[in-house]
């Protein structure tokens, strides 16, 4: 049955691996809870959920992770009951717990300028990183679309990207001047590294002509921002955050930024404007001349 769930959400829903063991990872959570309890997972009464959730905070499970966990929970139950396994969805009125708002860390453009102008161009992979940055942040892409994108992708004369996001969803995404100028600066680069076979479509490679991963990107952004003395903890998902919170200040339409981001639910979007918020209110705060404080004589 299980098996059966994971294939639909591979075969139906053309989740993404990574999504489906994460999938996996979450419902393992139930599976455990039905075998302590000599319960089967089809025959859970809306109260077995509700005791299945309560025993969650106690064994570390953050409510973020653990509203995620009744997320993929209320998901499987769907497919249950849509499958014919069960007659009604027992989890269709399980509570999420409440997670509160954790607005993202952003960066203004000042600091990703000053992280740009921090790459050593002497480097062979100088332009390289120049690239990723301006791409990530001109673009709003995610890491993994950043990693997969393919010189095939690239319509430079229309200024669009060709992008496959979540789920296997096609989007086209408007590229900037900059960011293609510092691809360009890369590519005359990247035409003197030895490219492995099969990875020549690939925009972003490193040394040894291999294409980069995820991991190779998070630690090169971590150690730039350093070297610009940029104190925040960030990431790639970084400059996706303010690559929206900036479209946002700057008058863009939530709609359009929900499109250029790939978010299925506006909702998700909607965070941005709480950023934006929070970002007004602290500069009305610092140069508001009725909240400046008078100087000491």
């Amino acid at each position: 049955m299980v098996g059966r769930y994971l294939r639909y959400l591979k075969l139906e829903r053309n989740y993404s691996p990574n999504t489906i063991l994460a999938y996996e990872h979450d419902l393992n959570y139930l599976l455990a809870f039905c075998r302590d309890n000599n319960l089967q997972p089809e025959k859970l009464s809306l109260a077995d959920l509700q005791r299945f959730s309560q025993t969650l905070p106690s064994r570390g499970i953050k409510p973020s992770s653990h509203a995620r966990i009744l997320s993929g929970i209320r998901s499987f139950y769907a497919w249950l009951t849509l499958d014919g396994y069960i007659d009604a969805d027992p989890a269709e009125l399980l509570e999420m717990p409440q997670t509160g708002k954790h607005l993202p860390t952003v960066l203004s453009v000042e600091e990703i300028d000053a992280i740009e102008a921090a790459v050593d161009l002497s480097k062979p992979e100088g332009h390289r990183n120049r690239a990723i940055i301006e791409t990530l942040f001109s673009c709003g892409l995610r890491v993994s679309e950043l990693v997969n994108l393919r010189l095939s992708d690239i319509r430079a004369d229309e200024k669009i990207l060709r992008i496959i996001g979540k789920g296997r969803k096609e989007r086209l995404v408007p590229i900037s001047n900059s960011a293609l100028h510092e691809l360009e600066l890369w590519y005359a680069c990247r035409n003197k590294f030895m490219i492995k076979p099969g990875e020549e479509d690939y925009v972003f490679i490193n040394r040894r002509g291999a294409h980069l991963t995820r991991t190779m990107i998070l630690i090169m952004i971590k150690r730039q921002a350093a070297e610009a003395g940029i104190k925040k903890t960030i990431s790639p998902h970084t400059l996706r955050h303010s690559f929206a919170t900036e479209m946002l200040r700057r008058g863009a339409d939530l709609r359009f930024i929900q499109a250029m981001l790939g978010h299925e639910d506006i909702g998700t979007t909607e965070i941005y404007t709480h950023i934006d918020s929070t970002m007004l209110r602290e500069e009305i705060l610092l140069h508001h001349p009725r909240n400046k404080r008078k100087e000491k004589p």
